[in-house]
């Protein structure tokens, strides 16, 4: 089952590749395939990313990211595995918006790695339509989808706007993520959340040495240590650097490494003064997951108040983030200035 999962999967990509290889026009092009549940984005005819919504995930992601320079940024499994990554957190695939315990129920860890028996207290956000598409200096893609709980019940709309560009060797993603609530909902303080990149091996820390990580759950996932190429290095706007980012606030995080033919990459995630609990907490771990959570609090610093994050039936809330990939180092310098002209923006 794993082998043939594995191939649909690599099969729906090499679909998306062929429509890459075959658009040779300028500028930024959204291409809608809903036969194969995705949305493919180009770049002068070279592939960016993908929304995507496979079965066999229980929300959608944009998979792959890909580097100005042609270098692939994100982990491959669980949806293309590659020889030499690491297997854990099946639920980690591509850049994705959800939360670890969102009126009691899990949307953050939900996968098909869940026993049955388990998956009443998961939650699942339903891709239900690609509303618009738009090509040309930059792209755009606007989409909604729908927050459903293991018991069945419906709480959120959500209406995302994707906007894609590029300006030199750096990509741009801006994601505008509106939640309408359909009941009373709560995020309740938890360290699993809420804009999650699992990143390329060449990009985690050459110290992590893997371990037995919990969920706020208690549930644990095995991280095999695999150091060998691992290059990263976390940096944030308060200057912390590498494994003691995690647990830290700041408005940007960026993340570099080098590849073994010489790559030098850069992820970056801007927070903003609108969204929710700024500034983020900064969940990045060393093996590779790199996620902005503004929803724990006392979860990352027990001397802070237990936050729960409410929002009333009826009533909506926005996060509005930046993600960009440079090929090469960006220094602090310029990622205060990005910030800046980020935060200065109308949206």
């Amino acid at each position: 089952m794993r082998k043939l999962l594995a191939l649909c999967c690599l099969a729906g990509l090499s679909i998306g590749a062929n429509a890459f290889a075959k658009d040779g026009s300028k500028g930024v092009k959204v291409v809608t395939d809903e036969a194969n549940k995705r949305v493919d984005i180009t770049i002068d005819g070279k592939p960016f990313t993908a929304y995507v919504w496979p079965s066999t995930l229980k929300k959608p992601v944009l998979f792959p990211l890909v580097a100005p320079d042609g270098v692939t940024v994100t982990r491959g499994y669980p949806l293309a595995p590659r020889d030499t990554e690491r297997v854990d957190h099946p639920h980690h695939a591509g850049l994705w918006f959800n939360y670890g315990n969102v009126n009691g129920f899990d949307f953050w860890n939900n996968s098909d790695a869940i026993k049955p028996e388990n998956r009443v207290k998961m939650g699942t956000i339903h891709h239900e339509k690609v509303v618009s598409v738009k090509s040309g200096e930059h792209g755009e893609l606007v989409v909604d989808s729908v927050w459903e709980t293991g018991a069945g019940q419906k709480i959120f709309k959500q209406r995302t706007k994707y906007v894609f560009s590029q300006k030199g060797d750096a990509r741009t993603i801006d994601m505008t993520v509106t939640l309408q609530a359909l009941d009373k909902v709560v995020f309740h303080d938890d360290k699993e959340g809420v804009l999650g990149i699992r990143v390329a091996h060449f990009l985690e820390s050459p110290t992590e040495k893997g371990g037995t990580f919990a969920d706020a759950s208690g549930r644990e996932t095995k991280v095999e240590g695999n150091t060998a190429g691992a290059t990263g290095v976390y940096r944030t706007s308060e200057g912390v650097e590498g494994d003691a980012v995690w647990s830290t606030r700041g408005r940007w995080c960026e993340l570099t490494g080098h590849t073994p033919d010489g790559h030098t990459e850069t992820i970056a995630i801007f927070d903003r003064k609108s969204n929710p609990g700024y500034p983020t907490y900064w969940h990045a771990r060393g093996y590779g997951l790199f996620a902005a959570n503004p929803l724990g609090r006392k979860i990352f610093d027990p001397k802070q108040p237990q936050f729960d994050y409410t929002v009333e039936k009826g009533d909506s809330t926005t996060f509005h983030y930046r993600i960009t990939i440079s090929s090469h180092s960006v220094m602090p310098e310029e990622m205060n200035q990005a910030a800046d002209a980020f935060e200065a923006e109308v949206k």
